[in-house]
């Protein structure tokens, strides 16, 4: 799909929002009192704003269909995010593994969504995530990845992003210089 703009696709929890964490794992806030974001989530997204990125948040949320929380709820913290950082849109699946949709990350369904709404050209863009679904889904759509290593021991690893960051911030840093690479070359 070739646009003519550019954009970083964000997961939600592990990258924008503070997850859970136990037993190796992350997990979703499922209450508005345990969802907040990473306090330099609004500084890296200025940085990519100010680069000429549009900022899209993919995200599944199969507790919504499993029924572990509320939709309402999801769309709460949605909207406080949307408050809070400069986001042109927030994609969600609630749909379980079991749904086989095609929305659904590894599926690149979102962002394919995304990448036709907004004009944006997948080959200049990236899909910055914390497990390896987010890897996989951005691979697939063609957009180049940035893992976020959280120092998950329960979880899928990935074999093939572009960059492993440790943080937000590094992850932003690399595709700057990633993206002035391309522009002086």
């Amino acid at each position: 799909m070739a646009g003519g703009g550019k954009a970083v696709f964000l997961d939600r929890d592990g990258v924008l929002v503070v997850p859970d964490f136990r037993d190796g794992r992350s997990f979703a806030p499922t209450s508005l009192d345990e969802y907040r974001l990473y306090p330099e989530a609004r500084d890296c997204l200025d940085r990519l704003r100010i680069a000429g990125f549009r900022l899209i948040v993919v995200t599944n949320q199969p507790d919504v269909g499993a029924g572990r929380i509320e939709r309402d709820v999801v769309q709460e913290m949605h909207r406080r995010l949307a408050a809070a950082l400069p986001v042109d849109a927030i994609m969600t699946c609630f749909h379980t593994r079991q749904d086989h949709c095609n929305c659904r990350k590894p599926a690149p369904g979102m962002i394919l969504a995304a990448a036709h709404e907004f004009d944006i050209d997948l080959a200049r863009s990236f899909m910055i995530g914390d497990r390896a679904s987010d890897i996989e889904a951005g691979a697939a759509a063609g957009c180049r990845t940035v893992f976020i290593d959280l120092g998950y021991v329960v979880e899928e690893t990935t074999e093939h992003p572009n960059f492993t960051a440790t943080s937000l911030n590094g992850a932003i840093t690399w595709i700057l210089s990633a993206t002035e690479d391309r522009a002086t070359s």
